[in-house]
């Protein structure tokens, strides 16, 4: 088991564990104050190139905001998002 933080203090556990239905049924969803500076920073790990089947899907626009996606390696899609402010 890993656990990862953020210079926030922002923290989150990771194990070694793969339970394929949980996976193929997984998506998490993490709010960020700049979606692009977000995407900027994802692009900058080159991640497709370290790991395989890391996928990644530019930033969409949304009546509620922007997110872009990431696929992890085991299949779990993330978001980051913005909220569009009033």
């Amino acid at each position: 088991m890993s656990f990862f933080k953020t210079q926030e203090g922002l923290g989150f556990y990771l194990q070694d564990a793969y339970v394929k239905d949980w996976v193929d049924n997984t998506m998490l969803f993490l709010e960020v104050e700049n979606v692009a500076t977000c995407w900027k920073d994802i692009l900058a790990l080159d991640l497709p190139a370290k790991y395989k089947n890391v996928r990644l899907t530019p930033i969409r626009h949304n009546d509620w905001g922007s997110e872009c996606f990431l696929h992890d390696p085991s299949g779990v899609l993330w978001h980051f998002g913005e909220f569009s402010k009033p």
